[in-house]
């Protein structure tokens, strides 16, 4: 089987492994990155550098997009080079792993659709960058059915867990479930750990005490013990992504007129840290605001 030729646009922490998986596999694979210094590694392992979306687009049967943002996503597509925007397009499918909003990527499909004769699929992914690199990510998959069955195949090179939840704008709206619980989570898991460090109980071994149990989870069995070491370096998810990710939970449940108050107040504590200056560190360190809290209380300061 001839595989197909992948364009990649978007070069952070997931989009290298995802682009080195990709070429593990034999993917030829063409990548652009709005700082070419990312590109590196990934050129070294045989990813071939392009010159903008355009070019990408131009270059690959299927365009991947991993970037930060509405904004990124819409600059990348519609933008002067955008992947959309040449006439004699090769690529026919987007697949968009970036989080954004349900409502940009149904316009953004409806733009791609329209201008180059594409489709889109949103596929926002969960489980970092060593689940990317090993293939065993979580991918929620909004689209047309016969654009996804035309792109199982390499999603499921990328993903041990791929599920198609509806049309355009659904793999979104499942992917800001998925971000209410893992902020939450997140400092769920800091307040544990905080709390058994305090209690004099051996804080090390309360994922292997609860394995099974109704508080057992994968945040308890890998972030927990991240946190309870103070293992963040080097970070493998930004405290501003996730902040971002938070802030359109909120938004979200507020169109919807859902009162979420522990999304709330979760998103305000990741709003928090990256304004403290934090916005490149690791999500799971924001067990430091609260020990920077604390000091300033013991300093006789304001919290």
């Amino acid at each position: 089987m001839t595989l197909p030729h992948i364009g990649f646009i978007g070069i952070g922490l997931m989009g290298e492994a995802m682009t080195l998986r990709l070429r593990a596999l034999g993917y030829e694979v063409t990548v652009w990155n709005r700082e070419a210094s990312r590109l590196g590694t990934v050129v070294a392992a045989g990813a071939i550098p392009a010159a903008s979306p355009a070019q990408v687009a131009q270059s690959a049967d299927i365009v991947m997009l991993c970037v930060l943002d509405d904004a990124a996503v819409a600059h990348c597509t519609q933008g002067p080079e955008g992947l959309a925007t040449q006439p004699a397009c090769r690529a026919r499918l987007v697949i968009d792993f970036s989080t954004i909003s349900p409502d940009t990527t149904r316009t953004l499909a409806q733009f791609v659709s329209a201008q180059a004769d594409m489709q889109w699929l949103d596929a926002p992914v969960s489980g970092g960058p060593e689940a990317a690199r090993n293939g065993q990510l979580t991918i929620m998959v909004g689209g047309r059915a016969q654009d996804f069955q035309q792109a199982q195949t390499v999603l499921d090179a990328l993903g041990s867990q791929v599920t198609h939840m509806g049309p355009s704008g659904a793999g979104q709206t499942a992917k800001i479930i998925n971000q209410a619980i893992v902020g939450a989570g997140f400092v769920l898991m800091s307040e544990a750990a905080l709390l058994a460090e305090a209690s004099g109980i051996d804080a090390a071994r309360l994922p292997a005490c609860l394995q099974g149990g109704f508080a057992d989870s994968t945040l308890l069995q890998k972030v927990y013990p991240r946190i309870h070491a103070r293992a963040f370096d080097p970070p493998i998810g930004y405290a501003r992504q996730l902040s971002k990710d938070m802030d359109a939970v909120a938004a979200f449940a507020n169109a919807l007129q859902c009162e979420l108050p522990l999304v709330k107040a979760a998103a305000q504590r990741f709003a928090q840290y990256v304004d403290a200056g934090a916005a490149m560190a690791d999500s799971a360190s924001i067990i430091r605001l609260y020990e920077s809290e604390a000091a300033a209380r013991q300093a006789g300061g304001a919290p």
